[in-house]
């Protein structure tokens, strides 16, 4: 049956009564209307379409308990509350989005380092390996103790000069066996 309904206060009542007829003419009054509001607040159509089409569904099911005095009133605010609800709703997704992706990223960053560290530590052991003994030690106590020259040579009773000689030798054969790695350790060890 096609009627044609006067006035929204009439259309009110009788989508309170569970009039689909009513409901249909203030779809076909007010979708378009509704549509080019949300349109313009909202970035994509179909975002806007789905927050009209959202607006319609909840008129629909709440036809009983929502008091509404002026149905083009109750309709423009329904589309401002559900664009800004939109808008709000879309930022927490992009904002959680990024944080992911950076927190992703960190590990997938810190992962790389492990990876690296593990490598350095194996080409560090096997660079040591080739050193004369008394060079491992001078090499261990000044790179990876952080002892001094005149420190080392006060422990280990040798002339200073000779503690150097060590150092610059354990330090060109390391170099040889650790050049992939010095690029990683200058960037590591400088931040």
């Amino acid at each position: 049956m096609q009627e044609v309904f006067v006035s929204d206060s009439e259309l009110i009542d009788l989508l309170r009564e569970g009039d689909e007829n009513a409901f249909q003419e203030i779809y076909r009054r007010y979708w378009h209307k509704l549509y080019m509001v949300a349109a313009r607040k909202a970035e994509l159509e179909e975002d806007a379409e789905e927050i009209v089409q959202d607006i319609f569904v909840d008129l629909w099911e709440r036809r009983g308990q929502v008091e509404i005095v002026e149905l083009n009133k109750f309709l423009f605010s329904a589309v401002k509350y559900k664009v800004l609800n939109h808008i709000r709703s879309k930022m927490i997704r992009q904002e959680y989005s990024r944080e992911t992706v950076r927190i992703l990223g960190e590990k997938h960053s810190s992962t790389e380092e492990e990876l690296a560290l593990a490598d350095l530590r194996q080409a560090l052991k096997y660079g040591m390996a080739q050193l004369p003994l008394k060079s491992q030690e001078i090499f261990r106590l000044n790179r990876l103790e952080g002892l001094s020259v005149k420190e080392i040579a006060a422990r280990l009773h040798i002339p200073e000069r000779t503690i150097e000689y060590h150092i610059t030798q354990s330090i060109r054969t390391m170099r040889v066996h650790l050049k992939d790695f010095i690029l990683f350790v200058l960037v590591c060890f400088s931040i």
